[in-house]
């Protein structure tokens, strides 16, 4: 298997080479971007797996790279934020971010949800699954491609998984936590607003018809007519 490449985008430098040191203990190559312009260009030439990023950056931030580099090839975001600020958490979620870390955070706990994300891609691409159809919308898990009436639709990686999981369950409703559990891979409970936030985008890109809220429970896919 070739070693999974990962693109760190962290102004502060010693954050930076500290992240980098730990995911290359960890058996990934690294390489290091220092702001919003050089993270684009880093990520078109390098073709990183993953990508670990801060928010705050000189050039443009980390919200715009996210959205440049989802547009052009969906790939698993880790973002990083110095506040725990809802409304950038959301924000950063809803422009394609799969998951994140507030500032300051354990390298440890870095690694491991790195970890989880790359699981999932693996899960994902691993084993041939027939194409799931739900009146007009098509799920292709091989290629990780989604259409609706006939047009395809661009997903991040987290948001096709989501999809997915919902698809394999129509009209089933789904508790959060366990969307978090079985989707994101987090044990414990907390961050029910990354579904939400991820809900959200999927009826912005799908169509408000397709995601039934039962409020205080979870979230339902219905099959659209």
């Amino acid at each position: 298997m070739r070693e999974r490449r990962v693109l760190v985008v962290e102004d502060e430098r010693t954050i930076a080479e500290s992240v980098a040191a730990r995911l290359r203990a960890e058996g990934f190559t690294v390489d290091i971007a220092g702001d919003g312009p050089s993270a684009v260009e880093r990520f078109r030439s390098g073709r990183p797996d993953l990508v670990v990023l801060d928010v705050m950056l000189p050039g443009f931030d980390g919200l715009e790279v996210c959205r440049r580099i989802q547009a052009e090839r969906p790939v698993p975001v880790l973002m990083l934020t110095a506040r725990d600020d809802e409304t950038d958490l959301l924000v950063g979620l809803a422009v394609g971010a799969d998951d994140y870390l507030t500032k300051p955070f354990s390298m440890r706990e870095l690694a491991a949800r790195v970890h989880v994300l790359l699981r999932r891609m693996d899960r994902a691409a691993g084993g041939e699954q027939p194409a799931l159809r739900l009146g007009d919308i098509e799920i292709n898990e091989a290629e990780r491609r989604v259409r609706r009436g006939g047009a395809e639709v661009h997903l991040t990686p987290t948001e096709f998984d989501l999809l997915v999981h919902l698809a394999r369950r129509p009209r089933t409703v789904l508790p959060r936590e366990r969307l978090l559990a079985d989707v994101w891979g987090w044990a414990d409970g907390s961050g029910t607003r990354t579904v939400d936030s991820h809900v959200k985008a999927l009826r912005r890109k799908l169509g408000p018809d397709l995601i039934r809220t039962v409020h205080g429970v979870g979230y339902a896919l219905e099959v659209p007519a």
